[in-house]
C-alpha cells in the first residue's frame, strides 16, 4: 500500500455548534493553529470555514463547514471523537 492509499478526507457540515467551540474541540484533540488557517494535529490536519446560516423559518442556525484530512487511522480517530464532542454539545 502507498502514502497515498492510506490518505482520507472527511468533511461535514456542522449546524447550531460555533465555529470557536468547534476550533476548541479540534486543539482538545491535539491540533494547534496554523498561520495558514489549519489547525495541524498528529497526522491530521483540519480547516473551518463559515457558512451562511441554515434557516428554518424565521429561526437562523449557524454553519460550519469541516475539511479534516491525512492519514487515515488518524483522521478517523479524529473524526470519531469530534462527533462524540458534537453530540454531546458541550465536550
Amino acid at each position: 500500500m502507498s502514502a497515498r492509499d492510506s490518505m482520507a478526507v472527511y468533511e461535514r457540515e456542522i449546524r447550531g455548534v460555533p465555529m470557536w467551540v468547534v476550533r476548541e474541540y479540534l486543539e482538545q484533540l491535539g491540533g494547534q493553529s496554523k498561520a495558514d488557517g489549519w489547525l495541524q494535529g498528529p497526522g491530521w490536519k483540519a480547516r473551518l470555514t463559515p457558512m451562511e446560516d441554515f434557516q428554518i423559518g424565521s429561526l437562523h442556525v449557524g454553519q460550519t463547514q469541516l475539511e479534516l484530512q491525512g492519514d487515515a487511522k488518524a483522521v478517523a480517530e479524529v473524526r470519531d471523537a469530534l462527533e462524540k464532542k458534537l453530540l454531546r454539545a458541550g465536550g
